[in-house]
């Protein structure tokens, strides 16, 4: 015999929910295989088994919340399959069917996750799946006052409970500035041919605040840093958190050492984590930490926000959509491409001229990209 348990889950990380079973008490599965997914507050996971056998037993139920270490499932190695009986179906126009939270599994690639130091839990193979996503609201009819009850996964959770820890435990300020774009986007329109063709990827947007920032952040050491108890921690390193908004709730993988990768580098990274954060396959070590954040509401259309932060960093900067707008210049209105930029700080260690300056320098990089070779 040999037990399916709660593996690690990650830095943090000590609870999750049984989603689905993907197997049940009697299926022979093989190594490797996944049985189970559990949702986590960061992401969603597939245990599968390690042995090759016949799962005799299941402990825990869809919906049930269980640690790490917790017993999933007994295999029986030299256990036989249960026969496989043909089930009876109704025809599908005669059945009932109640609305459900619609779930969407797709291929991934394998993430697994190793146990803390000093763990008695087996090394349980993982990997991430796509979200739950909920069914949009179809057209009402006359009459129809339908309401859905659906729980909230884990995720959704960590979420809430954090935005309202980060608003009720930081003294939480924002501040606002336009950065004109005209710059960037001419170096963007000269280049994105040679560009994609040299390194793969297109030079987007997102590479110039990456690189502002961490310019920003030398000047500003205050908001690289976190508290930790009555002590302030700064961080010399730049570790970047780039939110993305997937179906499940926002999750901010994390660039490491940015500050030693090319632009090319920053936006294969970012198109990575894109694409890994729709198709599900983040894993667990892409979320860890980070010391500064920037999110780009933009995308979705957004023309004006304010972030709140990601706790325990103390600054975020909030990107949005880039708009015409008529700007005096020279004494004469101009029509220009302008982005109004928002950075969040924990006024606690963070002071408002600080923030300000801040804000500035970002500007002043994006307005005029060249002294981001100078900085470098």
């Amino acid at each position: 015999m040999s037990n399916i348990v709660v593996p690690e889950l990650g830095e943090s990380v000590v609870e999750a929910r049984v989603a689905r079973w993907l197997k049940k008490s009697g299926d022979r599965v093989e190594v490797g295989e996944p049985v189970v997914e559990l949702e986590t507050e960061k992401i969603d996971l597939e245990v599968n088994a390690d042995t090759r056998g016949v799962i005799t037993s299941i402990a825990r139920q869809e919906g049930e919340d269980v640690k790490i270490g917790e017993l999933l499932a007994v295999v029986d190695e030299n256990g036989a399959a249960a026969p496989i009986r043909e089930a009876l179906v109704a025809p599908t126009s005669e059945r009932a069917v109640a609305p459900t939270s619609e779930r969407v599994v797709v291929p991934t690639r394998e993430a697994p996750v190793a146990p803390t130091s000093g763990s008695t839990v087996a090394p349980t193979s993982v990997r991430a799946v796509a979200p739950t996503t909920v069914r949009a609201i179809p057209p009402s009819r006359a009459g129809d006052r339908a309401e859905e009850r659906v729980r909230m996964t884990k995720r959704r959770q960590t979420i809430a409970r954090r935005l309202v820890e980060a608003q009720h435990t930081a003294a939480m300020l924002t501040t606002f500035n336009e950065v004109d774009m005209t710059a960037i986007m001419a170096l963007r329109e000269r280049r994105k041919e040679s560009f994609k063709k040299e390194f793969g990827v297109g030079l987007g947007i997102a590479s110039f605040f990456v690189k502002s920032s961490m310019a920003a952040l030398r000047a500003f050491p205050a908001l690289n840093a976190e508290i930790q108890g009555d002590e302030i921690v700064y961080k010399h390193y730049f570790d970047i958190g780039m939110a993305v908004g997937a179906e499940g709730g926002l999750v901010v993988p994390v660039i490491r050492d940015a500050d030693r990768l090319s632009f090319a580098q920053i936006e294969l990274a970012i198109r990575d984590f894109a694409k890994r954060a729709g198709d599900g396959t983040l894993t667990l070590e892409d979320l860890r930490g980070g010391t500064f954040t920037i999110t780009n509401g933009g995308v979705f259309g957004s023309l004006l926000s304010t972030p709140i932060l990601n706790p325990p960093q103390v600054g975020i900067l909030g990107l949005h959509k880039i708009q015409d707008r008529v700007v005096p210049m020279n004494g004469q209105p101009v029509i220009r491409p302008m982005m109004y930029v928002a950075l969040s700080y924990d006024h606690r260690i963070v002071d408002g001229r600080e923030a300000v300056q801040f804000l500035v320098k970002v500007k002043d990089y994006i307005e005029d990209p060249g002294n981001l070779l100078l900085e470098a």
